[in-house]
């Protein structure tokens, strides 16, 4: 008994120790538990903005909140006054991460949010960020702190698109039931707690049930049962009725607000997919056009023509040489087609076409079985040049999208590529050339441009004064230049390559390629618009009409006083997104009986 007793008295301690150790475990299993659930919520609350929200204040407080419980004050009206106002802000909508990034920068004005006149995106860090630029895809400069309401910034040419392309809802009638059934599933658990009004209540459960069995039913208005119209006058008058009674605002509140926030939700998920799927259609080549050049391809090793020798007026600098970058057969065929149409003397004339190697041997084969009057067309693989120091992956023109917030604007503007500066080294034979981009349609003669005084100056063509150099402060550095100068716009450009040579232009654009690319942001835009700085010759406006892939609003009458129609922007005319309007005066030019169109049935 006595050693029983020992065994005994010693084993309390060790049950005591042991229900101590299973405490502990349980409180650490509860606290694991606990610790992410509120790291959640502090999330899904926005406690990352500490100075917004005081959450480290309120956990910095927690202790000495318990201890000074017994001693709160009562909630005075200033208190409860400071309280309503912070629920409201932290209600009120969100805005762009953009817009609160920039507001700091550009100052606040009286409403505590700044909106600036014009900003810009900064330019990418590296020179391969520019890769994916070409003809077909358009660079934006700037759209931040944008609206709702400025789609036209946020989105380009896709809003115009879609305003001019806006089809009647062919399920309106269905979404107009669905939205009644949600506004009388709020207002239903209210009526039904009212007295006095049993018979209402079940009139609203019957035209509940009614749409509900509809719409199970039904997916489009053609699916919908007649005297359609009858039922949503029904319930329109029962929403109508019971709004008129007074209910708990509370249910109904917070059902309308998640019929806004969805509806919301669904809308800005449908314009941005509606969006991304337009610049995708605008990046793409279409499929007719992709089946052109395969078919042109394998009829060229099949045949394998042979050129004629036409060195002669290749090198012949008293012709008038047109130079061509481009990519897209059709393109380049309408450019040249409609030049030498309107051209007094076309025997005069020679077209070099720059391409890539995927599309050399369809251009060679296009331009092989298609005659263009008297001109001469050559067309040449960039990849077999020597340009050695020359950037090829970005060869063809530049587009860039230009968004003025304080003028609810978008300007499209065309600059050179990194391989316009090696002409001089791929025609060191010509004194003077003329540049036309693949998205241009000539309505008169060119010959008067080879007589333009150019006055000791390096190059002719377009000043775009709608966007002046001080907008895109952003692409250049420490360069010198006048901000108010106009921006040189490339699709039709007269270039003295004498001059250009004695002034060493390429070197020029390569050392501003440098200074950008030592200042840490290897951006070739910069280069670009301040190389011909002080250099251009400016050509009346009567000359180009810009606008014809992005503008609705250009008048008839501007397009025939045109000399020269400039399809600049998203919507070229060999797409089907391309404005219809606009697209006859290109199509003109088209040789629609050429077999390999109708074999790939090419009809922009």
């Amino acid at each position: 008994m006595k050693g029983g007793g020992i065994s005994s008295y010693n084993a309390m301690p060790g049950k005591r120790r042991w229900s101590w150790l299973v405490i502990a475990v349980l409180g650490l299993v509860l606290l694991s538990m606990l610790v992410p659930l509120a790291f959640l919520l502090g999330l899904h609350n926005g406690f990352h903005s500490v100075a917004n929200t005081g959450y480290a204040n309120e956990q910095r407080s927690s202790a000495s909140s318990k201890k000074d419980a017994a001693f709160a004050s009562p909630i005075t009206k200033e208190g409860l006054s400071s309280r309503v106002d912070g629920l409201l802000k932290n209600l009120e909508p969100s805005l762009p991460k953009d817009f609160r990034r920039h507001s700091v920068k550009e100052g606040e004005n009286k409403t505590g949010i700044s909106v600036p006149t014009q900003v810009l995106n900064p330019p990418p860090k590296r020179l391969n960020d520019e890769v994916d630029l070409s003809t077909e895809v358009i660079k934006t400069v700037k759209v931040i702190g944008e609206s709702e309401k400025m789609c036209e910034l946020k989105f380009g040419s896709y809003c115009l698109w879609r305003q001019q392309h806006r089809e009647k809802m062919k399920d309106f009638l269905v979404k107009k039931m669905k939205d009644q059934l949600y506004v009388a599933r709020a207002y239903y658990p209210s009526i039904a707690k009212l007295q006095n009004l049993n018979q209402f209540s079940l009139e609203m459960k019957q035209n509940i049930q009614e749409f509900e069995r509809i719409l199970s039913e039904s997916s489009s208005d053609t699916e919908l049962p007649p005297q359609v119209e009858k039922k949503l006058q029904k319930m329109e008058t029962t929403i109508t009725k019971a709004k008129s009674h007074t209910v708990d605002c509370n249910n109904v509140d917070k059902k309308l607000r998640q019929l806004v926030d969805l509806t919301e939700d669904e809308a800005n998920f449908h314009m941005k997919q509606s969006a991304f799927l337009y610049q995708l259609a605008v990046q793409t080549t279409p499929k007719s056009l992709h089946c052109l050049s395969m078919r042109l391809t394998v009829e060229y090793f099949k045949t394998s023509p042979i050129d004629a020798d036409v060195s002669e007026l290749l090198l012949n600098p008293e012709l008038l040489h047109y130079v061509i970058f481009s990519n897209n057969v059709l393109a380049s065929s309408v450019v040249i087609n409609s030049t030498v149409m309107h051209a007094k003397a076309s025997k005069k004339q020679v077209f070099h076409v720059l391409t890539d190697k995927q599309s050399f041997f369809s251009m060679k084969m296009w331009f092989f079985t298609n005659n263009y009057k008297d001109a001469t067309v050559e067309v040449l693989n960039i990849e077999d040049l020597n340009l050695q120091g020359h950037d090829r992956s970005m060869w063809v023109p530049q587009e860039l999208r230009v968004s003025f917030l304080s003028k609810s604007k978008t300007e499209y503007i065309s600059v050179f590529s990194h391989l316009h500066y090696a002409l001089p080294k791929i025609f060191p034979s010509l004194t003077k050339i003329i540049i036309l981009d693949d998205d241009i349609v000539v309505q008169r003669d060119l010959s008067a441009l080879w007589g333009l005084d150019m006055g000791g100056k390096v190059i002719g063509g377009l000043q775009f004064c709608n966007v002046k150099l001080g907008a895109l402060h952003g692409y250049f550095g420490k360069e010198k230049y006048n901000p108010n100068s106009c921006i040189l716009m490339s699709g039709l450009n007269v270039i003295d390559l004498v001059r250009w040579r004695e002034l060493d232009i390429t070197k020029t654009y390569q050392s501003l390629l440098q200074q950008r690319e030592r200042e840490g942001s290897g951006v070739g835009v910069g280069g670009m618009l301040l190389s011909f700085e002080g250099l251009v010759v400016g050509i009346d406006e009567r000359w180009v009409l810009s606008g014809l892939g992005h503008n609705y609003g250009i008048s008839k009458e501007a397009i025939n006083k045109a000399a020269v129609l400039h399809f600049n922007g998203n919507m070229k005319p060999w797409l089907e997104l391309g404005i219809p309007g606009y697209k006859v005066y290109w199509r003109r030019f088209l040789n629609r009986e050429n077999r390999f169109l109708s074999d790939c049935n090419v009809n922009p």
